[in-house]
């Protein structure tokens, strides 16, 4: 599951430094601000180790694409595909299982209610 919306990337866009920090956010869906917190305790915690690995991050990582998602409720999905594939998966065969039903019920209705369209039916099986 390579595509372009499960990869990390630098946001420009949002950026303070060099957007390694809103990337991060955008990826896991938390907000730009606790990142940047984080990043802070960390650049303590780790006493400045976290400085090269800011830069390189900021090196390597691409730029985010300008039109990466249609609107935030997409942007919303893919955070969470990338947070729980198992989880994202289960609910869209939820839904599968929900529309398959509500399609099943629409059958049994004409069906029950068109004698030779449900004869025709019973011919073909």
């Amino acid at each position: 599951m390579n595509t372009p919306r499960t990869s990390l990337y630098k946001d420009k866009s949002n950026a303070k430094l060099m957007g390694v920090c809103a990337g991060i956010a955008d990826y896991t869906g938390v907000d730009a601000l606790w990142v940047r917190l984080g990043a802070v305790f960390l650049l303590f915690a780790l006493s400045g180790t976290l400085i090269p690995v800011y830069f390189v991050a900021g090196l390597l990582l691409n730029n985010k694409p300008e039109h990466l998602y249609r609107d935030p409720q997409e942007q919303k999905y893919w955070q969470g595909v990338r947070q729980s594939p198992k989880r994202t998966a289960r609910e869209i065969r939820a839904r599968m299982k929900d529309v398959d039903r509500r399609l099943a019920d629409v059958e049994t209705y004409y069906v029950s209610s068109n004698p030779r369209l449900n004869a025709e039916i019973e011919r073909l099986r």
